[in-house]
């Protein structure tokens, strides 16, 4: 593990410098490759409709509000929005800017921006549970939990205890993409937060799917570094 995430450091695979260009990024490579039209949590497949990527119904997840407070159809719910697996919250709040103000206060500042717009640690998740997640840390589900709240996807958005239970196949990319941040960014994760990320490293491997999307943004560096 210390060795990816070496190598991971070494690479620097910031691309963009800012989550604006980022997400312009990540889009194009969505666009480029439908294989990977699906969401992160839920493994739901999308598509890209007018200017924006649209969930296709399908069992793998079922909106746990259908419809806002208001009685309005939620767009959140049908639609794909690009994602910090470590929050905003967790790799700003050391810094100064934060501190002032949060995250309007960081907009620009340069640390703040490269960290908001690494590709390392940006995926595509269906809006509802974006919201839902929000900045609730992960954590191991208890045994015998039921993960119903969203019919099909194994995640939950636990509000009461303030956690979010993901599902299997993407705890080792959320774990590389938090340790990756640690090292890189000098991110101060609690030492349970830590370990957990490095039990997940260690339980789920890279597969295909995330070694090829690592191997894109190794490309994207390198094409980035002989521009100067």
């Amino acid at each position: 593990m210390r060795f990816l995430v070496s190598i991971l450091v070494i690479l620097q695979i910031s691309l963009a410098d800012s989550f604006a260009t980022a997400k312009t990024t990540l889009i194009q490579f969505l666009q480029d490759n439908p294989h990977y039209q699906r969401d992160f949590y839920c493994n739901t497949p999308f598509r890209w409709v007018k200017n924006s990527f649209q969930i296709i119904p399908s069992p793998s997840y079922t909106p746990r509000n259908r419809y806002t407070k208001e009685g309005k159809i939620n767009l959140r719910a049908r639609q794909i929005e690009l994602e910090h697996i470590m929050p905003a919250h967790t790799f700003g709040k050391h810094l100064a800017c934060w501190k002032r103000g949060g995250r309007r206060e960081c907009a620009n500042d340069s640390l703040f921006k490269k960290m908001e717009g690494d590709l390392q640690n940006i995926v595509p998740t269906i809006g509802e549970i974006n919201a839902d997640r929000g900045n609730l840390p992960f954590r191991e589900a208890p045994r015998r939990w039921l993960l119903n709240q969203y019919g099909q996807c194994k995640v939950y958005a636990n509000f009461k205890d303030k956690e979010f239970y993901p599902a299997n196949y993407s705890k080792g990319w959320i774990a590389r993409s938090y340790l990756y941040m640690e090292k890189t960014y000098k991110i101060r994760l609690s030492k349970t937060e830590r370990q957990l990320m490095q039990r997940w490293d260690k339980m789920y491997p890279m597969d295909k799917k995330e070694r090829d999307f690592r191997n894109f943004l190794r490309v994207q560096k390198m094409q980035k570094l002989m521009r100067f």
